[in-house]
C-alpha cells in the first residue's frame, strides 16, 4: 500500500476528534439531536482550522446508515463502518459532492448543479454539496444560487467553506447558518501531534 501522509491518516472522523473547534462540534451535534438541521451552512476561518474536515463530518452525520444499515435519521455520532461513512471519508460518495469554488465559479456551472437538485439521492438520506473557497464564485453565480438557497428541496443540504467571508454577499450570508472556526493554539496542536507520534511509534522531545 502506498504511503498515506499523516494529515490524511489522522484526519478527524468524529466530532469528538475535532481538536480546537469544540464550539462548532457541540452546536452541530445539538442541532442534529434536536432535529433542527439547517439547509445551508457557512464555515469560515483561516486555512487549516478544520472547515473541510468538519463539512465531511457533518455529511457523515446526516447520511450515516448505522452499522447494520438500518438507521432512520441523522446522528451526531456516525458509525464510520457503513458504506455511506466510508465513501464520504474517502471522497467517493455519489450523493456528497465536493466542489472547488475557484474553478466552479460561473453561472453555467451553478445552473447545471441546480438542474440535478430535483432528483432524489441515489442512496443516501441527503444530497450534500460541499463548496470550498466559496468566496470565489462570481456575482452571476451567487445570483443563480439565491433562489435555491431560499427554497431548496428537502433532500438537499449545502455546506460552504471560505477563508474570506467578507467577500460573500449579504444576501447569501442571511440564508446560511454561520460557524466561525477559531485559530488553534500551539499547545493544542502540540498535544495532537504528540498523540500522532505516539501512535506512529516516533520519538520526539517536547521542544
Amino acid at each position: 500500500m502506498s504511503y498515506l501522509v499523516l494529515a490524511r491518516k489522522y484526519r478527524p472522523q468524529t466530532f469528538d476528534d475535532l481538536v480546537g473547534q469544540e464550539h462548532v462540534a457541540r452546536t452541530l451535534a445539538n442541532a442534529i439531536d434536536a432535529g433542527r438541521v439547517a439547509h445551508a451552512f457557512l464555515f469560515t476561518g483561516v486555512r487549516g482550522v478544520g472547515k473541510t474536515t468538519s463539512a465531511r463530518l457533518l455529511a457523515k452525520c446526516l447520511n450515516c446508515l448505522g452499522p447494520d444499515g438500518t438507521a432512520k435519521g441523522p446522528t451526531a455520532k456516525p458509525c464510520n463502518v457503513c458504506s455511506a461513512c466510508k465513501e464520504i471519508a474517502a471522497g467517493m460518495d455519489v450523493d456528497v459532492q465536493e466542489i472547488d469554488g475557484a474553478s466552479y465559479n460561473g453561472v453555467d456551472e451553478v445552473r447545471r448543479l441546480q438542474e440535478g437538485l430535483v432528483f432524489r439521492p441515489a442512496r443516501d438520506r441527503f444530497k450534500i454539496f460541499i463548496v470550498d473557497e466559496v468566496h470565489m464564485l462570481s456575482n452571476a453565480a451567487w445570483n443563480a444560487f439565491l433562489k435555491t438557497l431560499e427554497e431548496p428541496p428537502p433532500h438537499v443540504k449545502f455546506i460552504f467553506a471560505t477563508t474570506e467571508v467578507h467577500k460573500v454577499p449579504v444576501t447569501i450570508l442571511s440564508r446560511c447558518q454561520r460557524y466561525d472556526f477559531k485559530l488553534i493554539s500551539a499547545q493544542t496542536v502540540a498535544a495532537r501531534l504528540r498523540s500522532v507520534l505516539d501512535q506512529e511509534g516516533i520519538a520526539a522531545d517536547d521542544a
